[in-house]
């Protein structure tokens, strides 16, 4: 499909990240936008600023004429009127995973995957590469607080998008550059079971990369690439590592070590003065990164692999890490006072709930810990209830929420109930959107955390609010 005799373009679920980001790069090369979405949101009025049209009713009859393609997003159920109403006239319909496909194609692409810390890496990448005068385009999977927005436009043929792993999705993308940041289990409804996810998933993505790319993957996932040529991270294990991660005022510090044939010779001569040599590494000391998390030190270990590979220099990669503001929803601070910290956090897997409250800890070591978690599809808090329960009895205090449904139906038994009833901390309780403010104000909060990637979003300006009264 040639994109650039594309005039009109009609978006089903304009209002989604992935969706939006797709939407401002089509409006920035001048074609006439329109879309549905199912509420008004901060993110769909933005859309409509910027000169894109778009309606909150199920209703054939608002769309305009003369539409060449239509983008469709699977949150959008299949008997949606309006996508029925396009299949039946004959208008091309194509998948968001398919649309971003084909501008891969068109470009040199990064591509990062993971059950977990995708948006946070890719982000990272983009903010590394801008910062060392690489002047790459990026479609996130959040907002990035250092460019408001999770499209960033830009000049080059870079291309940086985050590969997502749901109904296969990163499949049709064909990347110059891939990572891969985790496989823990998730999505098992698309997959069936967690072999078949690494197999007709990450390891068929993998196959998608061009021949002449490079692959980083986690230190710990190497093994399951052993037929590809990978190239492994970590903190203290693998090729480019961060080692003696420590905590200094308030900044995670670490040093990065990487292969000195990893240094972009060419591509920025600079590059030259690479520091610390020995034993055909690299090693910059000290580097600070804004982001909490042994985790989010991992993520930074990868995208600044990436980074050096097009030759970014040491000194454009300390700047960029001291100077990444984080995303929307990524262990954000919402309220810091001397009394009470508010953290909010997308977290919705066990493994990303361990890592926010492993950070937590890190930080802040020796204070009061309360969350508010709101579990996101039946099908996950059924598939790792257990792992849930596990992860929650890290926090000393936790309110339960009841779940968040997305794009699923009801499936019978399973309830927030499952996961309190195996949490073996005595501090919990069951509450609801409507009574948590309330809950909230009969506890002695020191630090506060909202997780979950539902409609939990919703309370974070009203607790910070009442926290700001309170204090």
């Amino acid at each position: 499909m040639n994109f650039s005799e594309l005039k009109k373009i009609y978006f089903l679920g304009i209002g989604g990240i992935g969706m939006s980001a797709i939407a401002r790069y089509f409006n920035g090369r001048g074609m006439e936008i329109f879309g549905y979405d199912k509420t008004e949101t901060a993110l769909t009025k933005k859309l409509v600023n910027e000169g894109m049209t778009i309606h909150y009713e199920e209703d054939p009859s608002q769309i305009p004429d003369g539409v060449d393609l239509v983008v469709w997003t699977p949150a959008v159920p299949e008997e949606h009127l309006e996508l029925k109403y396009f299949l039946t006239i004959g208008i091309p319909v194509k998948k968001r995973a398919e649309v971003l496909g084909i501008i891969s194609r068109n470009n040199r692409t990064i591509a990062i995957a993971g059950t977990h810390g995708k948006t946070t890496t890719s982000s990272l990448v983009t903010h590394l590469l801008r910062t060392g005068g690489v002047d790459c385009t990026a479609f996130l999977g959040g907002i990035a607080q250092n460019y408001m927005s999770n499209y960033v436009e830009g000049k080059s043929d870079w291309v940086v998008v985050e590969a997502d792993e749901y109904d296969r999705s990163f499949l049709h993308l064909s990347p110059n550059i891939a990572a891969i940041m985790s496989m823990d289990p998730d999505h098992l409804d698309i997959y069936g079971d967690e072999a078949q996810m690494h197999e007709s998933g990450f390891q068929a993505f993998v196959q998608e990369v061009d021949i002449k790319g490079s692959i980083y993957v986690k230190n710990s996932l190497a093994q399951f690439f052993e037929n590809q040529k990978v190239e492994t991270f970590g903190v203290d294990t693998g090729q480019y590592r961060a080692e003696h991660v420590r905590v200094e005022d308030g900044w995670f510090v670490f040093d990065f070590v990487a292969p000195v044939s990893s240094i972009s010779w060419e591509a920025f001569p600079r590059n030259r003065d690479v520091g610390n040599r020995s034993h055909g590494e690299i090693r910059w000391e000290g580097i600070r990164t804004a982001m909490p998390g042994r985790h989010n030190v991992e993520n930074a270990v990868a995208a600044t692999a990436i980074a050096v590979q097009l030759g970014v220099s040491e000194s454009d990669v300390r700047r960029a890490l001291q100077t990444f503001k984080g995303i929307k929803r990524r262990f954000e601070f919402i309220h810091r006072s001397a009394k009470t910290i508010f953290i909010d956090d997308y977290a919705h897997h066990p493994t990303e709930i361990k890592a926010a409250v492993s950070a937590v800890r890190e930080l802040y070591p020796g204070k009061k810990l309360t969350g508010i978690f709101q579990p996101h599809l039946y099908s996950r808090t059924r598939d790792f209830q257990d792992g849930f329960a596990e992860a929650l009895d890290g926090l000393d205090e936790i309110l339960l929420m009841e779940i968040y449904p997305a794009r699923e139906l009801p499936i019978p038994g399973v309830t927030s109930e499952i996961i309190f009833d195996k949490m073996k901390n005595p501090n919990k309780a069951l509450v609801t959107i409507k009574n948590v403010l309330d809950v909230l104000k009969n506890k002695n909060i020191e630090i506060l955390m909202t997780l979950g990637a539902g409609d939990i979003d919703t309370l974070v300006e009203p607790i910070n609010r009442y926290l700001k009264l309170r204090n």
